[in-house]
């Protein structure tokens, strides 16, 4: 594993990020006035409320087929050769108690996947930081729900993929879709934001909405060295975890859910849930884990307030709980060989 030097990684992450950096508010005692302004003047409370409704995922529904937005991405830089890997967690200094909580919006070709209010509304009426890791298609297809999500100055927006493959079956230019094909449709959910006639009360708030997405989370946590270098030479860091909830699983309760976080955090570290409806029970289990990582001293951040707070600690490769054990997703998704789904259009 490789430890790089906090300001290193500090001056990476920002590179990374755009041609025009956006400051990194690290460990912001309150939200913006300005930039939360800019969500509770666009919708109403319960137009923000999550409804029961929405979470169940829609396989083959109307409307699953999505292409990519054809629009010119924001500028941005490589990656630097120092943080090119996956990162798994953070090193912290002594006697910070940081902890990443991370959902996952995936969504497949051929279906609509959810959107679980329960645990966004329940992360905004705790002040709770959060980083998002939506598929491109998810974005396009919950479009009301993304712009949320991206004006709320508690979140942090990040790419899943654009259809959630396996990146390790995927021809080059496959997987260049599947990278980039999110970074277009969160740009293009950014410029419909900005466009809103709600904006205009408060123009200045879209200096904090990032102008692109910088972190990359795997489908099914499994990569290769050249999915690795195309993250990279697109400007995006690859981001795992050190510690699942495992609240994928069907039959679940949410005491398991938060006692299977609670056994493994540590300051640092990065936690797997999901949000796209395929997390069962997670709201009702974030009921249970918040409280007590409170108790113990944690405070929630997003992924990039953690990074900028420690020293990102890196593989060479990508995995779930050891070594190899993602590939197996090789032998469940096969994919011809030349086959370009997710292609650029």
């Amino acid at each position: 594993m490789i430890s790089i030097a906090k300001n290193a990684a500090r001056r990476a992450v920002g590179v990374a990020a755009a041609a025009v950096v956006v400051p990194v508010m690290v460990l912001a005692a309150s939200v913006p006035a300005a930039a939360q302004g800019l969500l509770n003047q666009c919708w109403s409370p319960a137009e923000l409320a999550g409804q029961p409704s929405e979470k169940p995922p829609r396989p083959h529904a109307r409307g699953a087929a999505q292409r990519i937005p054809d629009l010119r991405l924001a500028r941005f830089a490589p990656v630097p050769p120092t943080l090119r890997g996956s990162i798994r967690r953070v090193t912290l200094p002594k006697g910070q108690k940081l902890v990443a909580l991370t959902f996952d919006l995936c969504e497949q070709s051929s279906e609509i996947s959810g959107y679980d209010g329960a645990i966004v509304d329940y992360l905004r009426a705790n002040e709770i930081h959060a980083t998002f890791f939506a598929g491109g298609k998810w974005l396009l297809t919950h479009g009301e729900r993304a712009q949320q999500l991206i004006a709320d100055p508690r979140f942090e927006m990040a790419n899943h993929g654009w259809a959630h493959r396996n990146v390790r079956g995927l021809d080059p230019v496959a997987l260049e879709g599947e990278v980039v094909g999110p970074q277009r449709a969160y740009e293009q959910a950014r410029s419909k934001l900005a466009s809103r006639q709600c904006i205009a009360r408060t123009p200045a708030a879209m200096r904090n909405v990032a102008p692109r997405l910088t972190l990359y989370r795997f489908p099914y946590g499994a990569c290769n060295p050249q999915a690795l270098a195309t993250l990279a030479n697109n400007g995006l860091l690859a981001v795992q975890w050190d510690v699942s909830a495992g609240d994928a699983t069907r039959v679940v309760f949410p005491e398991t859910v938060a006692r299977n976080v609670l056994g493994s955090v540590r300051p640092g570290s990065i936690v797997l849930m999901h949000a796209n409806g395929r997390g069962y029970n997670t709201g009702a289990a974030l009921k249970i884990l918040i409280p007590k990582l409170k108790a113990r001293g944690f405070r929630m951040v997003t992924v990039t307030e953690l990074l900028a707070a420690g020293q990102p600690v890196i593989t060479p490769t990508c995995y779930d709980h050891r070594l190899g054990d993602t590939d197996r997703y090789d032998r469940l998704f096969q994919v011809r060989k030349g086959t370009r789904h997710g292609s650029l259009n």
